[in-house]
């Protein structure tokens, strides 16, 4: 499991003219299964993403597909983990 920490290097303007297809390439990864959970930070300066990946290659490859990332939009923050305890209902998204 990886969490994907974004923070914005542009203005809120430019982050909203890549929001679409920062929308877009979310949708795209969680109906492949990768991405668990994802939001904005408050305040705005960015945003979390929750990831499923095999390996911290892969990981980065989906992150490098993001439009915020090709853009320059946001820097990106890595940080894998196992989850070894949480919530019932939740292990579905550790396999």
């Amino acid at each position: 499991m990886f969490i994907f920490k974004l923070s914005y290097q542009q203005s809120l303007d430019e982050v909203e003219k890549h929001l679409p297809e920062h929308r877009n390439y979310l949708d795209k990864y969680y109906a492949l299964g990768h991405f668990v959970a994802s939001g904005p930070q408050e305040p705005r300066t960015g945003g979390i993403i929750l990831c499923r990946a095999s390996s911290k290659e892969q990981a980065l490859d989906i992150m490098r597909a993001d439009p915020f990332y090709l853009h320059q939009i946001a820097k990106y923050e890595i940080t894998e983990f196992t989850p070894t305890k949480y919530a019932i209902g939740f292990d579905p998204f550790i396999k």
